[in-house]
């Protein structure tokens, strides 16, 4: 009996630590009511961009501020679908799911995995950090395990970012939180 009682705790720990391991690949096009599909997929603006609109580069692909706000919005639509791990849709998202399908509304394919998600873009220090911007998590125990998307810099400095929890599914979170502050490992900016 402590035999099995030791493998499900392990088994729930597992599954409580982890983000989505899975290199399932899943291609969801649902924006709130709006379904794109490749012929009317959101595409970054080609044109010059004003002034007052920052220009990031990535892939050799041009992103501006639009593209950051669009990527939220994305996020944003899924506040309130449940964790399912390994889960990439509306039924169930994990964080590497959510973070993976979010992108992909801009047409930038990202790895499956956070570990693998943390090796994309540039690595930047977190008092540089802006909306879009992806940071990671060590929630396991031995390396990343965890991601969210940047979703607002208050004035006071406060981070808050987007991302699937286990226990609450997709949420809003604060890095000011004692749980994440003593987990963080990294910031990225892919845009």
């Amino acid at each position: 009996m402590k035999k099995i009682l030791g493998v499900f705790v392990m088994f729930s720990l597992f599954i409580l630590a982890s983000c989505g391991s899975s290199n399932k690949v899943t291609s969801y096009r649902k924006v709130g009511s709006k379904v794109y599909s490749k012929s009317n997929h959101h595409k970054s603006s080609t044109s010059k961009s004003s002034a007052s609109e920052s220009v990031y580069r990535s892939n050799n692909k041009s992103y501006t501020s639009k593209d950051a706000s669009y990527l939220l919005k994305t996020a944003k639509s899924y506040l309130g679908v449940p964790y399912k791990f390994g889960g990439a849709n509306r039924t169930g998202f994990d964080c590497s799911g959510l973070v993976m399908v979010s992108f992909d509304e801009l047409g930038f394919k990202l790895p499956r995995n956070s570990a693998k998600q943390a090796s994309e873009g540039k690595e930047i220090k977190i008092s540089e950090a802006r909306e879009g911007d992806l940071v990671f998590f060590n929630t396991s125990g031995s390396s990343i395990s965890h991601v969210g998307i940047i979703e607002s810099i208050e004035k006071t400095g406060e981070i808050k970012f987007i991302h699937s929890s286990t226990s609450k599914g997709v949420i809003i979170s604060s890095m000011d939180e004692n749980y994440w502050k003593t987990r963080f490992v990294k910031a990225v900016r892919l845009l």
